[in-house]
């Protein structure tokens, strides 16, 4: 088959795509002046995208980045026009031109149902949406997807349809894409149905390509394959891209300039260099500094720096700047009343805000940066407290020897089992009275299925959990105990789940979903400091943790929906803190939320830790939060932990090879950092754990494995230092590997 790249479009230097400046001449393949979607709703109408400019240059990328409810997809789909109902461009033009010798053709007045717009969707722009698995029917097999696609817009017949769909599978690093051809979407992990998706948009050859938040839910090295593939295709065919994310690191790796959004505006607009080097708007400011980071010293932080509030509802915009009930900055006259004009900054550059007008602002100034607080002097400072190892007579609180999860596999009329699934296999595992112990990996590594074992929401195959409860002097095995004997200790483990949306009934209100716990508990149940059980009410309890964790008493008789997703995970927290518990398993509590969102929430938690006296068990893909938060470390493959260490000497010396791979693929928030060769690419063959490979599970997939030696037997022994650092690995000693720098 030939190559399917376009002849007519130069590929990209790395030197030019690294670069991010936004001088020079540049061609211009979409240009939005002045757009507005609207929503008429029976509450009014929901501005969700009011007066956006924006450009896409030719073989360029260019990021949009702002919190949730910001209108950064809503701008993306109105490109296209793929707006739900009642959504309706009312202003605006969106210039398409992806041939600079044609004049360009204004979208916004193309007919949604006529051919011209049809051609445009997928044959010259495609667009990779968020969710792939919600994106692909699971009525279709992965070949039916791309041929329809292709043969819609080419004259390709079936067989050769065909071979163009598996050609593609092939170019976006889809092994063995034959097979993969005739399998279902359910069939694949997110990973791979990701990759389908951007298969599906490339499958024309676009000019310009969409990606809509594409690695949201990916894990760190699925994310960084998922980034390297679009920069190759980029350099290959010399498309186009308009990236939507929330992850600054991943506007740091890719980015050529970025716009800022905010509530429907574009509020700064600059290179990529320029806008991390020298933020011009307040809320860029905030965003940036929410990132988890250290100060000068290289201590971490106890504290992210959040932006205060939430992003109002379109439809309640405030007067004025629409940042200034969240700004710290904002001047009482100006910026609650008159909207700041758009000034030229330089090299077409904007940031409107009054600090840069010189009729507000007493002649303008560069905007101030915000002030780093200090490291409190009265706490043992974060960076010291890694480097000192556990005490070897301090009793655990959980031990977990040899925990082994299994699934049946099960075939035929009758389901009987022809093979099991070892989700988790021969873990051990101790979390310490106080600590934040952090338990990392890829996706299907058994993270979440040990966390859910450690809270008996599901039973171990084999194995013990044993539990030490504060003030006590004696164990339980919770491995053992089932039904009436677990309920004592439903109070004392508690489990904070991943997608703040799915995991609250939305037929209860919040008293009803707090207060089950509590329902459930009993007589058992702690009350609140100053209170006896038998004049606290669990409305009484409800209301006081809902004023714990941020959210008014009041709220108590609102259901999930009235909320957004970061007070939603704070009703969670809630839920989980209700019972007063012990121990507390976080399964990826942040990774669906902004950044901005995320470090409310993650100082959250670490209040609520000291309050109350908690320990965490903190699931997470996302390296920058495990560094920030957890004081110890434990890295799962394939469903065995491979090392465990104080989260200082893992993240600078790891000691086995996958824990290196993991720590190269995490994007660092600074464009000068790219493109330096520390990404460890790792195959994407990944081991059948329904028979997993022999000797060290990850040879297959290990740069440092030798035959006959990695390959062979059982799996690498534990071997564990003084410090307390645990690796499982066979050339730990005589390999030398690179840490986070």
């Amino acid at each position: 088959m030939t190559s399917t790249t376009r002849a007519d479009q130069p590929a990209v230097s790395e030197g030019a795509r690294v670069a991010g400046e936004p001088g020079g001449e540049r061609q211009a393949v979409l240009t939005i002046r002045d757009l507005k979607t609207q929503y008429r709703t029976d509450e009014g109408t929901v501005k969700a995208v009011d007066g956006v400019d924006l450009t896409a240059y030719r073989g360029q990328t260019t990021c949009v980045v702002g919190e949730s409810g910001c209108g950064k997809s809503v701008t993306a789909r109105s490109i296209l026009q793929l707006i739900d109902h009642p959504g309706k461009i009312t202003g605006g033009r969106i210039m398409w031109q992806p041939d600079p010798a044609t004049e360009a053709v204004d979208l916004t007045q193309l007919d949604e149902d006529g051919e011209r717009l049809r051609r445009v969707r997928g044959g010259e722009i495609g667009m990779v949406f968020q969710e792939p698995m919600a994106s692909l029917s699971p009525m279709y097999t992965v070949g039916s997807h791309l041929m329809e696609t292709i043969q819609l817009h080419s004259d390709l017949n079936e067989a050769d349809a065909k071979d163009r769909a598996i050609y593609e599978l092939k170019r976006v690093g889809i092994p063995q894409p034959e097979r993969r051809f005739d399998n279902y979407p359910f069939q694949l992990s997110g990973g791979m149905c990701q990759r389908v998706m951007i298969a599906l948009a490339l499958s024309c050859d676009p000019s310009l390509l969409i990606a809509d938040e594409p690695t949201t839910a990916l894990d760190v090295t699925t994310q960084a394959r998922i980034l390297d593939l679009l920069h190759e295709l980029q350099a290959e065919t010399g498309m186009s891209m308009l990236f939507i994310t929330h992850d600054l690191g991943v506007v740091a790796e890719i980015a050529d300039d970025v716009s800022v959004m905010y509530l429907g505006k574009v509020v700064e607009r600059a290179g990529v260099v320029d806008l991390f080097e020298n933020p011009q708007h307040p809320y860029t400011q905030a965003l940036l500094e929410s990132i988890p980071s250290r100060d000068h010293d290289g201590h971490r932080l106890d504290r992210l720096r959040a932006i205060s509030g939430t992003v109002p509802h379109p439809a309640q915009r405030p007067p004025g700047c629409s940042f200034h009930p969240r700004c710290p900055h904002a001047m009482a006259g100006t910026c609650d009343v008159d909207e700041p004009p758009v000034l030229d900054l330089g090299d077409d550059r904007i940031a409107p805000c009054h600090l840069h007008n010189p009729e507000t602002s007493g002649g303008g100034r560069p905007l101030p940066m915000l002030p780093v607080p200090p490291v409190p002097e009265a706490r043992e400072t974060p960076e010291v407290r890694e480097q000192t190892p556990m005490p070897a007579s301090k009793q655990p609180m959980l031990s977990v020897r040899d925990l082994t999860v299994e699934f049946p596999i099960r075939k035929g009329f009758w389901k009987r089992t022809v093979g099991h699934v070892g989700a988790v296999s021969s873990v051990d595992l101790d979390i310490y009275p106080g600590e934040t112990l952090g338990l990392v990996g890829e996706s299907g590594c058994g993270k979440t299925t040990l966390g859910r074992s450690i809270v008996r929401a599901l039973a171990p195959t084999r194995g013990s959990i044993a539990y030490r409860a504060p003030g006590s002097d004696s164990e339980v095995d919770l491995a053992d105990l089932s039904g009436r004997e677990l309920r004592p200790y439903r109070s004392d483990v508690r489990m904070i789940f991943q997608d703040p949306f799915t995991s609250l009934n939305p037929r209860k209100t919040l008293l009803q979903l707090i207060g089950e716990p509590l329902q459930r508990a009993g007589s058992r149940n702690r009350p609140p400091a100053g209170k006896d059980v038998a004049d606290s009410t669990i409305q009484d309890q409800v209301a006081d943790m809902l004023a714990k964790v941020g959210l008014r008493p009041e709220y108590m008789r609102r259901y999930p929906h009235a909320f957004s997703g970061g007070q939603r995970q704070r009703v969670n927290i809630a839920r989980a803190l209700i019972t007063r518990p012990s121990l507390v398993v976080a399964d990826e509590a942040v990774s669906a939320l902004d950044v901005s969102v995320r470090a409310q929430i993650l100082n959250l938690l670490k209040d609520l830790q000291e309050e109350f006296q908690l320990t965490y068990l903190f699931i997470s893909h996302d390296l920058s939060v495990v560094e920030h938060v957890c004081d110890r470390v434990a890295v799962m493959y394939l469903g065995q932990v491979v090392e465990q260490a104080d989260t200082g000497s893992l993240f600078d010396q790891p000691q086995h090879p996958y824990t290196e791979a993991l720590l190269s693929a995490v994007p660092q928030p600074d464009p000068h950092q790219r493109g330096g060769g520390r990404r460890i690419r790792l195959p994407d063959d990944l081991p059948d754990p329904t028979n997993p490979p022999p000797g060290c599970r990850f040879h297959t997939r290990c740069r440092f494995a030798v035959e006959g030696l990695c390959d062979r037997g059982d799996a690498p022994p534990v071997l564990q230092e003084e410090t307390g650092h645990a690796v499982a690995c066979l050339r730990a000693e005589e390999i030398e590997l690179q840490g986070r720098h």
